[in-house]
């Protein structure tokens, strides 16, 4: 009997030094406990950004990042959200090794693959503590974030059948949290309670 094709990628993304940077582990750990399904390839990569852009060029449909984003909303509020993809372009600095601003890594595997990237989204906690990385340790996710890494698996469990079914999908989640605005990307409009789309 052959083995599921892997064709959809959850990486967490995050700093687990960094109090609430650490949210992106910390959902990868709390799904040991409630496993995707086998087609899904479940990985930390921390702060490894060179790995992750790799990574995204090894055949996926989607992938799905999970990770610590301010944007204004309380802290524990989860996003859906998907990224404009960056053009293929020359390289201008070179790539961290230990670094994980997503929107370098996707530009990073952007110009590694030609371009050739699968669908990004990315699963997004609003912080409530996110030290800057040249601050002293602080470990430790605060409350809201804390509560917020149960929602998440929940939610990928919602989104990835979803996902695995139609790549394509718009609408991964019943019950979005709260969006000022639903973007070009189709996503429905808020209702209190469950995942923001942007």
């Amino acid at each position: 009997m052959t083995e599921p094709r892997t064709r959809l990628l959850v990486a967490g993304v995050g700093n687990i030094f960094l109090a609430d940077d650490a949210f992106g582990p910390e959902v990868i750990r709390a799904l040991d406990r409630r496993p995707l399904p086998p087609q899904v390839r479940v990985r930390d990569f921390g702060i490894r950004g060179l790995d992750l852009a790799y990574e995204l060029l090894d055949g996926y449909a989607t992938a799905v990042l999970v990770d610590a984003a301010p944007r204004g909303h309380r802290p524990g509020t989860l996003s859906l959200i998907e990224p404009d993809l960056p053009e293929a372009t020359p390289a201008t600095t070179p790539p961290e090794a230990h670094g994980m601003d997503p929107a370098k890594v996707l530009s990073l595997a952007a110009h590694l693959g030609h371009g050739t990237l699968p669908r990004v989204l990315v699963l997004a906690c609003e912080p409530q503590v996110l030290p800057r990385g040249d601050e002293d340790i602080v470990p430790g996710l605060s409350t809201p974030v804390r509560e917020a890494v149960v929602r998440a698996v929940t939610a990928l469990h919602t989104i990835v059948p979803v996902l695995l079914a139609d790549p394509a999908a718009t609408q991964p989640l019943d019950r979005p949290e709260e969006s000022a605005d639903a973007s070009a990307a189709g996503l429905p409009h808020p209702v209190p309670g469950g995942v923001e789309y942007r």
